[in-house]
């Protein structure tokens, strides 16, 4: 018997973390950065699954490298891992996070944690001792004393605390007591009563996890009753380092593993009860391993006793799981029955032969041939054996899908069903799984439109223990469309030339300009080059998704680099205002700016033009600010424009009743007057 604890494996908090990660690698483009503060939870194999998925572990020492690549314009997130940041730290990346817009900080902290910060906050004052019961250096014991107002002291256990408490003879201040979230709950109770007997004001929060608790209780119920108990997690995972001491002071044969890869088969030979439980930070197929491997182990057992029994000539029972050797004594259409040299007559059935249905068994065998089968049940009372070959048939090919996974190799898949999860196969009659995501089928689309088919695939992970291997359709597709688009991308090369227009698509957005999907390549369109307007962001007139036409600015074949242009001169607001007016002619402008010296109107969108104050009115004036307001349409007379430097002079009095040739006078020297007080500022 196998048992594995309700609650192994990953917690609400690890469960809420490993989430907002996974979410995160899935929308990663190539150009995103995705970082951890430290190890995101304590477990070997998920990190490394982490690595190979670009994610960075960051240490204090390089965090502000990281930061430096986002104000850059590279897109990074970093994900605050469950045991919290320090205090201090957290601010920090909050802080930066506010001013540069392609950081973003992921808060993945569990919960439990941050009521304990809250706690040490309020209840840390200068009257107060904090006190935390867990290890020192364990990344959420140094994340909650970071909270702490003012003094906090760390104890390991119930026999740190009471010596330092009887040295302590008369408490005057206030004492407060929280405990590491996956603290040993017997350690826990000890230290609350030893608290309770030197200080009769001390606050005591209760802080240890509810799942915790829980997952230490069952692992103590299942102990007891087990010859062997397996409990899996990371050598550095605290609260898996409880469940240990937990389990070994009831069960002798308890061990420590990491994966399956870790048992020590001689150790827990016959034993009749297992029990698995896991750390917070075990994923759940890790402990699915360990159960299937002994479920095996166990079959395989069995086996061996039949083969022994039958080279002594003894009376052999067979097994569930055994493999046996029994002579074809009959054939019809559906079955075919075996001499099993027992008490019982092994049968196996068409489906558990072949997958075909137009084959026939008289075919296949001959009365008399020898069949290898594997035994899937057993009933005495009829003496019968169902029998599978396909099983064994399964077994003996495994080492080809072994060779498949390892050379890389393109297989033949026969989808033969499709499941919630994913599509079944066949691949030379052994059971592979395709993932949704590697079927090549849409997120929402329909996998069963491929049952029945035979697609190309690769065998990309094989999983010994538990001989399953899991293909991939989408690697070969992946594969075919990368030699495609490496194929349009030459082509792209060989033909792109400076002014060259196409369409393309907003991909992304920085703070110097925003890069455009040119279908097999992308381009970058300085944000000087999007539009006339000066721009504070590219947001401003682009987004992402967004369809524009671009023109190519300059290209390097060489070091395949492409500038691209967005603005063209028929859009220049200094030739359309040159299109639609001449000097003298009138126009009606709207007032965009007031000064002491005049205002300042819009002519066209983009050009604006000066009524210097001696051109507001027929009379002196003393403020502009009385004469015009901002906002205000009035028309006024082109008096003057300065191709060179694109200026325009506007005037309002010019076509009032007075003499042309005074204005023109009055503007020109109003204009040098403008020109001299610029050079002298």
């Amino acid at each position: 018997m196998i048992e594995i604890a309700k609650n192994a494996g990953f917690c609400f908090g690890v469960r809420r973390a490993t989430d907002k990660i996974e979410e995160l690698i899935k929308n990663k483009s190539s150009s995103d950065v995705i970082c951890t503060l430290g190890k995101l939870i304590h477990n070997e194999q998920y990190i490394a699954y982490l690595e190979k998925n670009g994610v960075v572990e960051l240490s204090q020492e390089n965090i502000d490298e990281i930061i430096e690549k986002a104000r850059q314009g590279a897109r990074v997130t970093i994900v605050i891992r469950t045991h919290g940041a320090e205090r201090d730290i957290q601010a920090k990346l909050e802080e930066c996070a506010k001013r540069i817009e392609n950081l973003t900080i992921v808060d993945s902290t569990c919960p439990y944690v941050k009521k304990i910060h809250k706690i040490a906050e309020e209840n840390s004052s200068h009257n107060e001792i904090f006190i935390v019961i867990g290890q020192r250096e364990h990344p959420e014991v140094k994340s909650i004393i970071s909270y702490a107002n003012n003094e906090c002291l760390v104890f390991l256990n119930e026999i740190e605390l009471e010596k330092y408490l009887k040295e302590k003879n008369s408490m005057v201040k206030t004492v407060n007591m929280v405990a590491q979230t996956t603290l040993k709950l017997s350690m826990w109770e000890k230290c609350q009563k030893i608290l309770k007997k030197y200080c009769t004001n001390a606050k005591i929060f209760d802080t240890i996890c509810s799942v915790t608790e829980t997952r230490q209780t069952e692992a103590q119920a299942l102990a007891k009753k087990s010859d062997v108990m397996f409990v899996i997690g990371g050598k550095d995972s605290s609260n898996t380092s409880k469940l240990v001491q937990v389990c070994q002071k009831y069960c002798e044969k308890t061990f420590w593993i990491q994966t399956s890869r870790d048992i020590e088969f001689d150790k827990v030979e016959g034993a009749q009860y297992i029990g698995i439980t896991a750390g917070a930070s075990t994923p759940d197929s890790l402990i699915r391993e360990v159960k299937e491997t002994m479920s095996e182990i166990r079959e395989e057992s069995f086996a061996e006793l039949f083969a022994e029994q039958c080279e002594s000539g003894a009376r052999v029972k067979i097994y569930t799981g055994a493999t046996v050797s029994g002579t074809v004594m009959s054939i019809s259409e559906n079955e075919i029955r075996l001499d099993l040299g027992t008490k019982v007559t092994g049968v196996i059935t068409r489906d558990q032969i072949t997958d075909s249905n137009d084959v026939k068994l008289n075919e296949l065998f001959k009365i008399g041939d020898v069949v290898d089968a594997s035994v899937i049940s057993v009933s005495d009372r009829d003496g019968i054996a169902i029998l599978s070959k396909k099983k064994v048939d399964i077994i003996k090919n495994w080492d080809k899908i072994v060779a498949y996974q390892a050379s890389g190799e393109t297989v033949n898949a026969k989808i033969t069903s499709a499941t919630k999860g994913g599509l079944v196969a066949t691949v030379d009659g052994v059971r592979v799984f395709i993932p949704a995501s590697m079927t090549g089928v849409a997120k929402d689309g329909d996998m069963s439109t491929l049952v029945g088919t035979t697609q190309e695939a690769r065998i990309v992970e094989i999983k010994e223990g538990k001989k399953e291997a899991i293909a991939s359709i989408k690697a070969i597709l992946r594969e075919k469309q990368k030699a495609e688009r490496a194929q349009q991308r030459e082509e792209f090369w060989a033909s792109v030339e400076e002014g060259k227009v196409f369409e393309g698509t907003v991909k992304s957005i920085v703070s110097y300009g925003a890069f455009v999907d040119l279908g097999v390549v992308d381009g970058l369109v300085h944000i000087t080059e999007l539009s006339w307007k000066r721009l504070k962001n590219p947001s401003e007139v682009v987004s992402v998704g967004d369809k524009i036409k671009v023109f190519v600015k300059s290209v390097d074949k060489e070091n395949k680099k492409i500038s691209l242009g967005h603005k063209t001169e028929e859009e220049n607001p200094w030739n359309i205002f040159k299109s639609k007016y001449s000097e003298g002619d009138v126009a009606t402008v709207k007032v965009v700016g007031v000064t002491t010296f005049g205002a300042f109107a819009q002519v066209v969108p983009g050009v604006d033009g000066l009524i210097h104050i001696s051109q507001i009115a027929d009379q002196k004036i003393d403020s502009v600010a009385n004469m015009l307001k901002v906002g205000e349409e009035l028309e006024v007379k082109i008096v003057g424009i300065d191709e060179e430097n694109k200026k325009v002079s506007l005037s309002a009095r010019a076509l009032l009743p007075v003499a042309e040739e005074a204005v023109a006078e009055e503007v020109a020297e109003a204009v040098a007057e403008e020109t001299a007080e610029a050079v002298a500022e």
